[in-house]
């Protein structure tokens, strides 16, 4: 009997020590057969716009090259030939990020003179930066060293051995020390005069679209600004607004 009651007492205080498991959580409006479900979310920082990964904005990159042998074969009798003003060992490749015209990030090449080709990647560095959009950037050799041609595929380029039109005067991008941009949205004006052809849809410069070079603006901060070059926007008898250079010609 005695031993009954040790046992039944024992067990009484192991009950009161381990209770059994507490009843399902009932909210209001639920019933115990109700399913109820706890989220739990952990925040980093703010979510982008699109609910989408945040990614990484792309590095510009910029490189400045002697002329391959095989470059300075392909220039030669198209955008270089004997009796310009520089010879071929004084021009440079220059390599650059740019902004396409549908916003993706890609590269583009120009030619020009070893003395600014540093300078010329400073500009296009912020160009970039400011996602500056450029139709094409491509050698003029692509286009036969013709500027027209070039000018009418919306082409921008640098250095091309070539006169002033209408004169027998070296223009400077026969120096490497011109660079012409998106000649489209940018062309050349004298009186009726406008080239290319189609750039005739921008001459409201008050209405800036995709690619323009305006006062103020990215691209003419870039070469103005940053290295000291000037604007054919500027000029006064005629306006060429594709048109940065050096020493202002």
């Amino acid at each position: 009997m005695r031993r009954l009651l040790i046992g039944m007492l024992t067990a009484a205080l192991l009950s009161a020590a381990c209770p059994s498991p507490a009843a399902p959580l009932v909210l209001a409006g639920s019933t115990p057969d109700t399913p109820v479900t706890t989220h739990t979310a952990t925040i980093t920082g703010p979510a982008p716009a699109d609910g989408g990964t945040a990614a990484a904005a792309p590095a510009f990159h910029g490189s400045v090259r002697d002329l391959s042998k095989d470059l300075r074969s392909r220039m030669r009798g198209v955008s270089w030939h004997k009796g310009c003003p520089v010879p071929l060992r004084n021009l440079r490749l220059v390599t650059v990020s740019r902004y396409r015209w549908n916003g993706e990030p890609g590269r583009g090449w120009l030619v020009v003179h070893a003395d600014v080709a540093n300078d010329v990647v400073s500009a296009f560095r912020h160009l970039f930066a400011k996602k500056f959009r450029i139709r094409s950037l491509r050698l003029v050799d692509r286009y036969g060293g013709d500027d027209a041609k070039s000018m009418d595929a919306n082409n921008s380029s640098a250095f091309n051995c070539r006169t002033v039109g209408g004169t027998s005067t070296w223009s400077q991008h026969s120096y490497g020390r011109a660079i012409d941009i998106n000649p489209v949205q940018n062309p050349y004006v004298r009186g009726s005069t406008v080239q290319p052809d189609r750039g005739r849809r921008y001459l409201d410069r008050d209405d800036v679209r995709k690619g323009m070079i305006v006062q103020p603006g990215p691209a003419r901060w870039a070469f103005v600004q940053i290295i000291d070059w000037q604007w054919g926007g500027n000029w006064s008898s005629s306006k060429d607004y594709q048109h940065f250079s050096a020493n202002g010609r």
